[in-house]
């Protein structure tokens, strides 16, 4: 044991003065969640933009006045109502002086008691997520009058207390709806679009940066220090574990770095740190595992670096490092079995407030999937042994 730590130890600092780590480590899969955060940013976190809302309503018509104070006071959005006649209305909104326009057609009060059909035209002069808004609320309060309306009759007609359908049509109108929509959290073991890169693109690197072991121990055995290292009286297999333990250190420090960085620059919270820790080495476990195959396959360190980013890449992509993979049947199954993918979902689930006992199945995919490559890096025939 004592060989092997300071076999590690020695090819760690080997490692460290190698710029090539800290770039593709770090500063790569730093700049690059930067810069799909700046492109991606605006949509993740939209700003809404003060919309200026043209208006026709009839001047004696109080459900009509009462339709529009409901767009003048939506809480969203910054309202600037310009008044006028319909065709008034139809040419501020052509000539770009208001982003929409309502039109409340004459007799809109009687209409909507008598039951009768109304019909309030919304002119989109924008086609702007501001005016949609504006569009969905004279919707909704148009279809909440009629319910109201419609509750009012139906009272009236069946006996109910005069005095009281009036309460009837107000408990309709003001009433929320039967059901409503919550935006998805960490909970059902979804990231924010943000969380998701950080933690795509840590798992994506981090099946660069263990493979550095791997690449030193090949490049000096084309080197031929290897044949003097094994000159030394220890065992040949010491060799190669020090060169895979240097490189799982440096991929679970590598990712504890790219998290914690991410987090704080863009307000991540990934939940408990001896859970995420958890998934961290386990992740950095199945990664790992993979240099063993390639150590098997791999004549030259150029060869090692090829097959090396050919998995790296097959596995971050499928796994959602870049954008959301969605497959449904047995491609979904296998998908949802790639280490990246596995991370990212136990991240979720940690971000929600997760403990360790909460993250079994993704410590399972990590774990299996690190044990299934271990077995196939003894059943590969050992290519780099006749080099």
């Amino acid at each position: 044991m004592r060989e092997l730590l300071v076999m590690t130890g020695a090819d760690l600092r080997q490692r460290l003065r190698d710029r090539t780590v800290v770039i593709f480590g770090l500063l790569v899969p730093l700049g690059l969640i930067i810069a799909f955060h700046a492109v991606l940013g605006g949509s993740t976190d939209p700003q809404l933009k003060p919309v200026t809302v043209a208006v026709s309503v009839p001047h004696d018509d109080r459900l009509a006045h009462a339709l529009i104070g409901i767009v003048r006071s939506v809480g969203l959005l910054k309202v600037t109502l310009k008044s006028g006649t319909e065709p008034a209305v139809h040419s501020l909104t052509r000539r770009g002086d208001a982003d929409v326009a309502v039109i409340v057609p004459k007799g809109f009060t009687k209409n909507v008691r008598s039951g009768a059909p109304v019909t309030v035209q919304v002119v989109d002069g924008a086609d702007s997520l501001e005016s949609g808004i504006v569009e969905s609320v004279v919707s909704g309060t148009v279809d909440r009058m009629h319910a109201a309306a419609v509750a009012a009759r139906a009272g009236a007609t069946s006996g109910v207390p005069r005095d009281r359908v009036p309460k009837i049509a107000a408990a309709v109108a003001n009433g929320g709806p039967p059901m409503t929509v919550s935006e998805g959290r960490a909970a059902d073991e979804q990231l924010s679009v943000v969380g998701s890169l950080v933690a795509g693109q840590a798992g994506l690197f981090l099946m660069f940066t263990v493979g550095f072991g791997v690449l030193a121990y090949l490049a000096e055995r084309d080197q031929g220090t290897l044949a003097r290292l094994r000159s030394m009286p220890i065992r040949p297999s010491l060799i190669q574990a020090a060169k895979v333990a240097s490189g799982f250190v440096l991929g679970v420090a590598a990712t504890t770095v790219l998290l914690v960085v991410g987090s704080l620059l863009f307000g991540i919270d990934f939940g408990s740190p001896l859970a995420v820790g958890v998934l961290v080495l386990c992740a950095v476990a199945a990664a790992t595992s993979l240099t063993f195959i390639v150590l098997r396959v791999a004549r030259t360190a150029e060869q090692a670096n090829l097959s090396q980013s050919i998995l790296a890449l097959v596995l971050g992509v499928a796994g959602g490092a870049f954008f959301p993979v969605v497959a449904r049947g047995v491609t979904g199954t296998l998908l949802d079995l790639t280490p990246v993918a596995a991370f990212q979902r136990g991240l979720g689930v940690t971000s929600a407030g997760g403990g360790v006992t909460d993250i079994g199945a993704p410590v399972a995919i990590l774990v299996g999937f690190a044990v299934v490559c271990l077995v196939l890096s003894r059943l590969v025939p050992d290519r780099g042994a006749d080099s």
